[in-house]
């Protein structure tokens, strides 16, 4: 009896490290660049990036095109994009508090791209009466696409459709 729970103490030891491995192997594996990502015929292509700034809020940003969800902003910073039909769009953030300018419009004809940076404002909205906080207030920010394409040249990019 000993020598049975031995054997299988060692087959579940193997076992978890070849899926520790596997994991590591996979996270290893580096994202795509934008440089790499060709848009569709007959799309446009609205990016959404933020900048890593461990001053600022680092609670994940919801971001919306046309009012319907397109994915959340990374506090680490990173890239994802939508491949959208050409069109009028508006992009915001969900914040919470309303301030002027803090979603973007624009319109995009097939082939053409849209960047957007998520920027956040932590001093907006804080509090120090009952405990210190924060509240999440971004701001979706169209940028023209030379500088935004240098921003994000080595951005990892979290996702695409």
């Amino acid at each position: 009896m000993p020598g049975t729970f031995r054997t299988e103490h060692w087959r579940i030891m193997a076992l978890l490290a070849a899926c520790l491995m596997l994991a590591a192997a996979n996270g290893c594996a580096p994202a795509p660049m934008t440089a790499v990502v060709a848009i569709p015929p007959g799309e446009a292509r609205i990016w959404v990036y933020r900048d890593f700034q461990p001053s600022e809020n680092l609670n994940l940003a919801a971001v919306s095109i046309n009012g319907v969800d397109a994915g959340y902003a990374q506090p680490a910073g990173g890239a994802f994009y939508r491949d959208v039909p050409p069109g009028h769009y508006h992009i915001a953030v969900a914040s919470y508090a309303t301030d002027f300018s803090q979603s973007s419009d624009v319109d995009l004809a097939a082939g053409q791209e849209a960047f957007v940076k998520v920027e956040s404002l932590s001093a907006w909205a804080t509090g120090e009466n009952v405990g210190s906080f924060k509240r999440d207030v971004f701001y979706a920010r169209l940028i023209p696409s030379q500088p935004a394409r240098a921003e994000i040249a080595h951005m990892t990019v979290y996702g695409g459709s």
